[in-house]
């Protein structure tokens, strides 16, 4: 089975099971922050960063009592900082691994579907690649563009750093068993990936499909278009879940933000607005 089925038959069985063992997350809305107050402290993967901020600005505006941070780090860094006590919410752009549940008895919430994207510069003429195409770039064996069709030209690679879950998805999905080349330029944040290829005319690298906008350009991979609706279908292959988590049951402030963000008509536009697909 191909592993972009799998997410999309997986993604229908998590929801399911979401919407049957978690009752009290079903449907939120501003009214129940009425009565309350407090920190939230949300840090991870750079990926939900959009969703969380809007959501956060939107709570904090209706009730001033509340307080919201939101940081990045990369999903490993939101598994730490959460399992240890750090923060409330810790993101993840990856599923979580049995050793991580384990070790910290993380709670996790799936709230939405993303990809992942091969992303060039707009100038650059290459459009399209194979997986194994992709594979000997990052490897480093495929190293001028004019080897694919482009310019004479070197191949300037960017990867994100080791714990990012948008790297974790990647390498998984579409490298397999490749190893980065150690040339690639390590970058920390898909904001930042972005930027990156953006301002490099020979550059690739890879971001949530949520970032990709005008100043970079997904490449077609396999024939296949990296769009959200090729995502959530499983037809384009590299795609994930986004998770908020939490160590144990989240107090009640944590689990009516979380309510928000997965069951609310707000947390819904959050996650389109974001570039994703909400899990229903």
């Amino acid at each position: 089975m191909k592993k972009g089925l799998f997410i999309f038959i997986f993604l229908l069985f998590a929801s399911f099971i979401f919407a049957a063992d978690n009752s009290e997350f079903t449907g939120s809305s501003l009214s129940d922050f009425n009565s309350l107050s407090g920190v939230i402290d949300i840090a991870g993967g750079t990926a939900h960063i959009p969703v969380m901020n809007a959501a956060a600005q939107k709570i904090m505006r209706h009730n001033g009592r509340i307080k919201i941070t939101v940081a990045g780090g990369g999903s490993g860094a939101g598994v730490k900082q959460v399992g240890e006590g750090l923060v409330n919410i810790g993101n993840t752009g990856r599923a979580l691994k049995e050793s991580e549940i384990a070790q910290y008895g993380l709670k996790t919430y799936p709230f939405a579907i993303d990809g992942v994207a091969v992303v060039v510069h707009p100038a650059n003429s290459v459009s399209s690649l194979t997986s194994t195409q992709v594979q000997n770039i990052f490897a480093g064996k495929t190293v001028n563009w004019k080897e694919l069709g482009g310019k004479d030209a070197a191949i300037n690679l960017y990867t994100r750093e080791e714990g990012s879950g948008t790297r974790e998805v990647f390498a998984d999905i579409l490298l397999k068993e490749v190893v980065i080349s150690q040339k690639a330029v390590i970058i920390n944040s898909n904001g930042a990936m972005k930027t990156a290829v953006a301002g490099d005319l020979n550059g690739i690298g890879y971001v949530g499909i949520g970032f990709t906008d005008k100043s970079v350009k997904g490449v077609v991979l396999d024939g296949i278009p990296p769009t959200q609706k090729n995502a959530s279908t499983g037809v384009y292959k590299v795609t994930r879940l986004l998770y908020m988590n939490t160590r144990g049951e989240p107090d009640k402030l944590t689990g009516t933000f979380i309510r928000y963000i997965t069951g609310s008509a707000d947390g819904r536009k959050f996650i389109e607005d974001a570039g994703y697909i909400p899990i229903k």
